[in-house]
């Protein structure tokens, strides 16, 4: 292959992409304030009265906006779920050759960061484009991938290249407009540029195929973004296909993976597995009470060191374990409590 027909691909590939992948306008009810030549509402008027917050008089206001792609005839959507995080607002939809559908959130995957959202596809009135979904398992150090996204809410379906440069990172990003900080386990990092509004576009390769979604950039870097891998979609969208939602098995702790720097901090005695431990916030707790956890007597500060047999070595997390595991499977966890190695079993219950 010469220099111009390696050239095209990107082209072929975004052509064969660009028709499926939508903006997501995020818009809520606010209050209107339509004060003849008095801005500030709750200040004190040119007659000393209280000047009222206008809450009975609303309107619509578009807040916020981010990127989807279309993966199936019937109108359903791949996203971000902090694109679609706001359980009050609405989500409109466009296309894109311009076209609007109301988009209506049929589920957000509680662990990964990712959504589903459908739009009535009979309204659409042909027959919608759909993105073809690759293999996130079968990527490379180096490899050609593109992102398409509404960048900065302003410029819709723009289109960046540049490689994977990482496998299986973990980040904690803020997230959505309330900043809420989630963490993300193994996301994929590219040199792709991705900016505020890419959020939920496809990241592709150059068969045209989205190998992942494109969820966060590390502000202050230059060249560092992350997107969820596409196998993780691809079973959250047989899940709402079969069941109508996303199904995901619950243990029921909190845990931080252990590591050198963890173990010399904290002085334990081990720099591998998943210590259970509460989180900084208020009412937190280790162990969620009646959960599938604690029925199997796990306690705070108990360290899980194997899942099934399999040891938590060292860049593995617990998480990714639990879920290759399905809802009713029972497991196996090795602990360690106060220096003593134990089995515990129990059965796990769907993520609600």
């Amino acid at each position: 292959m010469n220099s111009q027909e390696y050239d095209k691909l990107p082209v072929e590939a975004v052509k064969k992409v660009f028709p499926a992948v939508v903006s997501i306008v995020i818009s809520k009810f606010m209050p209107a304030v339509k004060q003849a030549g008095i801005p500030f509402p709750g200040l004190p008027g040119p007659f000393g009265e209280q000047i009222p917050y206008p809450d009975a008089d609303k309107e619509k206001v578009k807040v916020g906006g981010g990127s989807g792609f279309i993966v199936h005839p019937d109108g359903l959507i791949l996203t971000n779920k902090h694109v679609v995080f706001d359980t009050d607002a609405e989500y409109t939809v466009v296309t894109n050759d311009g076209q609007e559908y109301p988009g209506k959130v049929i589920a957000r995957d509680p662990v990964s960061d990712i959504a589903v959202v459908k739009i009535d596809s009979a309204s659409a009135g042909q027959k919608l484009p759909t993105v073809i979904l690759g293999n996130s398992n079968k990527l490379e150090l180096g490899q050609t991938v593109i992102a398409i996204g509404n960048a900065l809410g302003l410029f819709r379906n723009s289109v960046s290249k540049g490689i994977i440069s990482g496998m299986s990172r973990s980040i904690s990003a803020a997230l959505g407009t309330g900043g809420e900080m989630e963490h993300l386990r193994g996301v994929i990092q590219t040199d792709v540029a991705i900016n505020q509004g890419n959020s939920g576009g496809p990241l592709i390769n150059l068969d045209g195929e989205a190998i992942g979604i494109n969820t966060a950039i590390i502000f202050g870097a230059q060249n560092i973004g992350f997107a969820v891998p596409i196998n993780w979609a691809k079973a959250d969208l047989e899940d709402v296909i079969k069941h109508g939602r996303i199904i995901k098995p619950f243990l029921g702790i909190l845990f931080l993976m252990l590591n050198k720097q963890i173990k010399n901090q904290n002085h334990l005695d081990r720099d591998r597995g998943a210590l259970v431990i509460r989180s900084h916030q208020p009412n937190s707790v280790a162990v969620v009470p009646g959960s599938p956890a604690d029925r199997a007597g796990i306690k705070e500060n108990d360290i899980i060191t194997r899942v099934n047999g399999k040891e938590l070595e060292e860049g593995s997390d617990l998480s990714e374990e639990l879920q290759k595991l399905k809802v009713g499977d029972e497991v196996e966890l090795t602990l360690i409590r106060k220096g003593q190695e134990m089995k515990v079993k129990t059965i796990l219950e769907e993520r609600k």
